[in-house]
């Protein structure tokens, strides 16, 4: 098996405690692109900890997030404990010999376990790049740069790969808060689409993700995620969460009024070259600099193995922690 390096991650306070042992607590992790105000728990009944997960259960979350995503009735649409265990079994889709294109820079994982499962692997800047490979793995808004492929183009693109036996990936773990940017609705062949549950709702410790794709794909994945692959309380929160239409308008309204505020923010301190309405990113000479500084002061920031021009900002929560951001960006 091919060895790959670690891949710096957000949320990893371990890790920013490690580096800056003085810093005061609480901590201020900006470091992720998680909803800062997450969607209300429902009551979770005790027979969701107590028993196995029923069919019932988990037909009640699939129809709950069909219809949130606007999936084809034809298509096929699976959960798993979060997107990322689905990413590390997209490779069993592959055929050895298979090349792999990945649209980046991007969310490094994508690159990481194909690699890992020995196949080729290419990271290119755009679609027209991916030449002859068999899959194109796009991820759509693109993290860390928000960059955005239109559905129309992406369906042409897919096509194309379809006649010719390939396999699109679209990872739309940003795509909630982000209208028109999902091909879910107009699924073409050929195309496997992930969606996050965790970033949008701000529950990223419930584990939650989805896989949409026509044909066996989904199935495939299924059966290698095995019975009971989500837990009860996941089931109950997902589809009580994902039924709540209005709540998902009225944060995806909220949350991209942050990113303005916090892009006004940024905006003394370097670049704000994008991001989605739950992260922003910057570039500047000061980056080192500016991200020991927020470290002493107990803020948490994305920074980036192979762009050490660049920080990632999640989104504050709360009037103390807007200020706590500003004092210190201002020092």
């Amino acid at each position: 098996m091919t060895v790959v390096s670690a891949i710096w991650h957000g949320g990893d306070l371990d890790t920013a405690k490690r580096l800056f042992p003085d810093a005061p607590d609480p901590w201020l992790d900006l470091s992720t692109g998680i909803n800062p105000i997450p969607y209300p728990l429902p009551d979770i009944p005790a027979s969701a900890w107590q028993r196995l997960p029923g069919r019932a259960e988990e037909a009640g979350l699939l129809a709950a997030a069909r219809r949130a995503y606007g999936v084809p009735a034809d298509a096929g649409l699976i959960a798993a404990p979060g997107t990322q265990i689905l990413i590390e079994l997209l490779p069993a889709l592959g055929r050895a010999g298979d090349r792999i294109a990945v649209v980046g820079p991007t969310y490094g994982e994508h690159v990481r376990t194909w690699r890992k499962a020995g196949h080729e692997v290419a990271e290119v800047q755009s679609l027209a790049e991916a030449g002859d490979a068999r899959v194109l793995v796009l991820v759509n808004p693109n993290n860390p740069d928000g960059g955005i492929v239109a559905p129309g183009e992406l369906d042409d693109v897919a096509r194309r790969f379809a006649a010719r036996g390939g396999l699109i990936i679209v990872d739309e773990a940003f795509a909630d808060f982000e209208p028109g940017t999902s091909i879910v609705p107009t699924l073409p062949p050929s195309t496997l689409v992930l969606r996050s549950f965790g970033k949008t709702y701000g529950l990223a410790g419930l584990r939650l993700g989805f896989a949409v794709a026509r044909g066996d794909l989904t199935a495939r994945l299924a059966e290698r995620l095995g019975p009971w692959a989500v837990p009860g309380p996941a089931l109950v929160v997902g589809t009580t969460a994902l039924a709540d239409r209005g709540w998902r308008d009225a944060a995806a309204r909220a949350r991209a009024g942050d990113a303005e505020r916090l892009d006004r923010l940024l905006a003394k301190i370097g670049r704000v070259i994008g991001g989605t309405s739950l992260f922003r990113l910057v570039e500047t000479e000061q980056a080192a600099d500016l991200f020991d500084r927020l470290g002493r002061h107990g803020i948490y920031v994305r920074r980036f193995q192979d762009q050490p021009l660049r920080l990632r900002f999640g989104l504050p929560a709360g009037e103390a922690a807007w200020s706590r951001l500003a004092a210190a960006l201002a020092g």
